[in-house]
């Protein structure tokens, strides 16, 4: 085999022209000028200085190129932290609170999702519908909560349809500063109240159930997503066409035969904003779960990790499309909720719908079904699972709730020094105020020694559950001593800014007697068969279609 002489310019490395006088131009003095089977060849000693500089010189072309990504990655990142629209967590009157954290040290997660029919943009005005200005008062018509098990085992999601009236508190707008009286009327107008931190603190409110943050996305951001994520699976059992009818306007435009199909852009939008087409409110936000039941699915199935152009798709998609509250304001933040919510079992999550009942003073509008609902709440509360695939030989259930604190008994005022204020708290979303109940358990206090005991009659309060609030530590132990005589379990003390005192709200668990009423620990899988469960792990579902929007 022959070799060419030529390498870029000039000769082989090993190539020596001669001088004429015996030694190379190469070798200059000092060389080795030994020939021979044994000797070595001339230069060779000067071989590995050059060498050493083409590795100089390749490490300082590779520490460029890596500074470069990285500094182009850190631009990337600055990129995508910048989309990202922020606000404050809660604008309304609110005092949930925390769960106490379990034996290990962990904390449930609680997130609200909002989906918003805000026209604030050409893009919004253009997918709106019948209403196509862009200053319309927005409307919280998707709401759902995400809650994500102290031990990261599971998740619930819950869906309040639109319609159901509740008590909004008093919210602020963080934005303009109005302030918006409390009200009585549906849901989904808490959004125009005050901002999602409103919606957030009517939640709170209704079920006892602190919510860390919020997000919101509104039709342009559904859209985007959907292409994202290169559309989502649906189903429905017969052809589907949800467009006005005669005395039936509006319709949000979704056209599908009988079976299986992938939506993206403005169908996806249409099958999440369709309500006539499935008969209900309630039947809606079925198919909103399931919607987001085969989003989530199709997520886990793309190895969008290993994938830098759908990363990188996905990553501008959302952070684009998501408003949230600002201490989740962050791609790592995002990311870092994501990878937690990831590491739930399919078939851990489940996805449920408040049980209603029809609101007796509207025929359109929804109340929550009184003892169903609010065990879907204590159930949230306490964080047991919805679903009963856990560690059977601790039934299924993991609570965060730590077990609660014994009374020391030495450092707490005599009975009879303790100021205390009962307040009538039982009002709530489905019945009005029990007439009396003050009084009634002001005078059992006084008749267990507590003599300073009052009543404060002066509004009807509203609280799902009974509680026992106190201003600080130094009364934090009279207030256990109060709880522990009415048989009020002790984890249901407060620390609150509100109360100069040891303070008694009496909630709407407990309308009759004077000693709280023993309350049944929740277990895992025990939701009421109102509330339409889904699992994460099931497949193949459909929706039925409304006779009259059939084709």
């Amino acid at each position: 085999m022959t070799h060419s002489g030529v390498r870029g310019e000039g000769a082989r490395p090993d190539a020596v022209r001669s001088a004429g006088d015996g030694t190379s131009e190469r070798d200059g003095p000092g060389a080795d000028h030994t020939n021979g089977a044994g000797g070595r060849r001339r230069g060779h000693g000067r071989r590995p200085r050059r060498r050493h500089r083409v590795l100089r010189w390749s490490a300082m072309t590779l520490s460029v190129l890596i500074l470069g990504t990285a500094g182009a990655g850190y631009l990337y990142y600055r990129h995508l932290n910048g989309n990202i629209e922020k606000g404050e967590r809660s604008s309304g009157d609110s005092k949930a609170r925390r769960t106490e954290p379990n034996a290990a040290g962990q904390t449930p997660l609680n997130i609200l999702l909002i989906g918003s029919d805000s026209r604030a943009s050409d893009a919004n005005v253009a997918l709106g519908g019948g209403k196509d200005h862009r200053d319309s008062v927005p409307l919280g018509d998707v709401q759902m909560l995400i809650h994500l098990a102290a031990d990261r085992e599971s998740a619930a999601v819950v869906s309040i349809p639109r319609d159901t009236r509740v008590d909004i508190p008093e919210c602020t707008d963080p934005e303009t500063g109005r302030t918006y009286p409390a009200a009585d009327t549906i849901i989904n107008e808490s959004l125009g109240r005050g901002g999602a931190g409103c919606t957030l603190a009517t939640w709170e409110n209704l079920t006892g159930v602190y919510i860390d943050h919020w997000m919101t996305i509104d039709f342009a951001g559904v859209v985007r997503m959907a292409d994202a994520i290169g559309g989502v699976g649906v189903c429905v059992n017969q052809n589907v066409w949800d467009r006005p009818l005669p005395g039936m306007p509006g319709g949000s435009g979704l056209k599908m035969k009988a079976g299986s199909e992938k939506v993206k852009g403005e169908q996806a939008l249409q099958w999440l904003r369709t309500r006539h087409a499935w008969g209900s409110d309630v039947l809606r936000t079925r198919a909103q779960r399931m919607y987001m039941n085969s989003a989530m699915r199709t997520l886990r199935g793309q190895n969008v990790f290993t994938d830098t152009g759908r990363l990188m798709d996905l990553a501008e998609a959302a952070t684009k499309s998501l408003v949230v509250s600002e201490e989740i304001g962050t791609v790592k933040k995002l990311f870092d909720l994501g990878m937690q919510l990831k590491t739930v079992p399919s078939n851990r999550i489940t996805m449920t719908t408040m049980p209603t009942v029809a609101d007796p003073e509207n025929a359109n509008h929804l109340l929550p079904a009184g003892d169903d609902a609010e065990q879907m709440w204590a159930m949230l509360r306490d964080d047991v699972p919805f679903d009963d695939n856990g560690d059977k030989d601790s039934g299924g259930a993991k609570s965060s709730a730590k077990p609660s604190a014994k009374p020391s008994g030495g450092s707490s005022s005599d009975a009879a020094d303790i100021d205390v204020l009962v307040r009538n708290a039982t009002r709530s979303s489905t019945l009005g105020p029990v007439d009396g109940r003050a009084h009634a358990i002001t005078r059992t206090l006084v008749e267990r020694g507590f003599d300073r005991a009052t009543a404060d009659t002066s509004a009807a309060l509203s609280e799902q559950r009974t509680v026992v609030r106190h201003p600080g530590d130094e009364s934090a132990e009279d207030a256990r001593r109060v709880a522990e005589a009415l048989g009020i379990p002790a984890s249901a003390t407060r620390r609150s800014t509100d109360v100069s005192g040891v303070t008694v709200d009496i909630g709407a668990d407990w309308r009759t007697g004077t000693s709280y009423p023993q309350q049944k620990k929740p277990e895992a899988g025990d939701l009421p068969d109102s509330s339409d469960a889904l699992n994460g792990s099931e497949t193949g579902k459909c929706m039925d279609v409304y006779k009259p929007y059939r084709w």
